[in-house]
């Protein structure tokens, strides 16, 4: 189906529809520092637009929900961080594993409390940064932890089912949205396209770059080719 058309299917019936938003990438342009990204101000005042007619508005991140409310603040959107960890109970007893693991790493960490990331976007070599990650990878893998490697990052997570995905499937559980559309950007993005099967209409938005996983792109309803472009589509809406 023709994207303008899955667009006006969504949006002629707003409160039935769940807006359903990757942060990093996707409503903030990449940067080599993830405390120096910024949502910029028109994206912040289309989100309110949207929050105001949707049945939903929510951002599904990989930051904490407090860092991903910080970063996008707008009010009347839902946050949900770490990749829907924070609505896993269980993730809590790992904390303090995870903790001490990553304080045995020689490399700079991103504390997301349920989980750890080390970046290497900054790296003066990316390949022998990526090698030792992978490296590190292993070793988690060897003490219960699992590694996933996103853009320029390996994150180290519980082993806890919690992704994107069921963040997703908890946010629509026991509503009427029967329609939604996510956004997303990276690898983890995958598991959230695949929860919008069985709704009544689900949009897959891919916001491409050279970074992009190729089966985010193959996956998607609609591909756009930066956060910009992903502002233009969501004032369509």
């Amino acid at each position: 189906m023709p994207s303008e058309d899955v667009l006006a299917r969504l949006a002629g019936d707003p409160q039935r529809a769940a807006i359903l938003l990757d942060v990093d990438g996707t409503l903030a342009p990449i940067v080599p520092r993830p405390e120096d990204a910024r949502v910029p101000d028109d994206t912040r005042g289309e989100l309110s637009r949207l929050a105001k007619s949707y049945g939903l508005i929510a951002c599904i991140s990989g930051r904490t929900g407090e860092d991903a409310r910080r970063l996008v603040h707008v009010e009347g959107v839902r946050y949900v961080g770490t990749h829907g960890l924070e609505l896993e109970p269980e993730a809590e007893q790992w904390r303090d594993r995870i903790h001490e693991f990553a304080a045995s790493i020689e490399w700079p960490v991103e504390d997301k409390g349920l989980s750890v990331s080390f970046h290497y976007r900054e790296a003066t070599d990316e390949e022998s940064a990526l090698q030792y990650l992978e490296e590190v990878a292993e070793r988690a893998r060897t003490v219960g932890l699992v590694p996933r490697f996103g853009r320029k990052v390996l994150e180290l997570r519980p082993p806890v089912r919690a992704d994107k995905g069921t963040a997703v499937r908890h946010l629509l559980a026991g509503s009427a949205l029967g329609r939604a559309l996510y956004a997303g950007d990276d690898t983890t993005d995958l598991d959230a396209f695949g929860a919008l099967y069985g709704l009544e209409l689900g949009v897959r938005v891919a916001v491409s770059s050279d970074e992009a996983p190729a089966e985010l792109v193959r996956s998607a309803d609609i591909v756009v080719g930066s956060p910009v472009e992903l502002l233009a589509l969501l004032k369509r809406l």
